[in-house]
C-alpha cells in the first residue's frame, strides 16, 4: 500500500500507513483479531506482515509469530472480569527470540518505544524472548 511514511528518528525506520489504517479498524470496528507487523530490511519501513480475523484465537496468534525472526504484534484480548463483565484489551508485543539475528533484535528494540507510541489506544505491552514469556495465563494476569 502506498502513503505516506513517517520516518522514526531513533532508528532511522518509516512506518507503513497500513500500519495505523489496520490498527485504527481493529480498534473501533474490531475488524481483526491481531496484526503481526514486521520491519522490511530493504525499504526501512515498519510493514503489515499478518492479519488475524476476528475469530481467530490466542493460539492463532501465537503460532503466526516466526520462531526465529523478531515481529511487533497487537492483540485484542477478551476476557470476563471477577464482576462478570465482558471486556477487551489491545496488547502490544515486542517479539525477540532469542534464536534472532542479534542485528535484527537491536533495530526492533530500538525502533520498538516510537513505534508503539503511534498506535494510540494499547493499553498493556508484553515484551517475550521465548513463547513461555507470552502464555495466555501470563497475558490474563496482565487484565487486572
Amino acid at each position: 500500500m502506498a502513503g505516506c511514511l513517517q520516518a522514526n528518528s531513533s532508528s532511522g525506520l518509516a512506518v507503513n500507513d497500513e500500519c495505523n489504517v489496520k490498527f485504527r479498524e481493529l480498534k473501533s470496528r474490531r475488524s481483526f483479531r491481531f496484526i503481526v507487523f514486521r520491519i522490511d530490511d530493504t525499504d526501512m519501513e515498519i510493514k503489515v506482515d499478518r492479519l488475524g480475523g476476528p475469530n481467530q484465537g490466542y493460539g492463532d496468534f501465537t503460532d503466526s509469530l516466526p520462531a526465529n525472526e523478531c515481529r511487533y504484534a497487537i492483540y485484542d484480548l477478551d476476557f470476563t472480569t471477577i464482576e462478570n463483565c465482558q471486556k477487551s484489551k489491545i496488547f502490544f508485543f515486542s517479539w525477540s527470540p532469542d534464536t534472532a539475528r542479534t542485528r535484527s533484535k537491536m533495530l526492533y528494540a530500538s525502533s520498538k518505544d516510537r513505534f508503539r507510541r503511534e498506535l494510540d489506544g494499547i493499553q498493556c505491552e508484553i515484551q517475550a524472548t521465548d513463547p513461555s514469556e507470552m502464555s495466555l495465563d501470563i497475558v490474563r494476569s496482565r487484565t487486572n
